[in-house]
């Protein structure tokens, strides 16, 4: 599938998660303080619950509901009650603008 034009990278603000569908696909999108941007699945695997109004910290997004952590580079969950990883998404940077693909990557363990 093709990436699609989320906004410009200056939109994103430092260690906030924002909230993106792509093709009915819920994405958490951040920017972290070295500039890095990630994309994950929005919905934390133990509940019903978007990734998208939880905390950032480093390059972690936890759930506000469980407090389960999950990390922004591999999509896996980092304490319980989680346990189960979160979908990531290839995120490029092109001319000043964020582009997202919906189509999981794989990450290595």
């Amino acid at each position: 599938m093709a990436s699609t034009k989320i906004c410009a990278f200056d939109e994103l603000e430092e260690n906030q998660a924002v909230k993106v569908e792509i093709d009915g696909v819920p994405i958490v999108v951040v920017r972290d303080s070295a500039g890095d941007v990630f994309a994950i699945g929005d919905t934390c695997t133990h509940g019903d619950i978007s990734l998208s109004e939880g905390f950032v910290e480093d390059d972690t997004v936890e759930c506000w509901a469980h407090g389960s952590k999950f990390s922004l580079k591999s999509g896996r969950p980092l304490n319980l009650p989680a346990y189960e990883p979160v979908p990531v998404f290839k995120v490029e940077l092109i001319d000043g603008n964020v582009y997202i693909d919906p189509t999981p990557i794989s990450v290595p363990a």
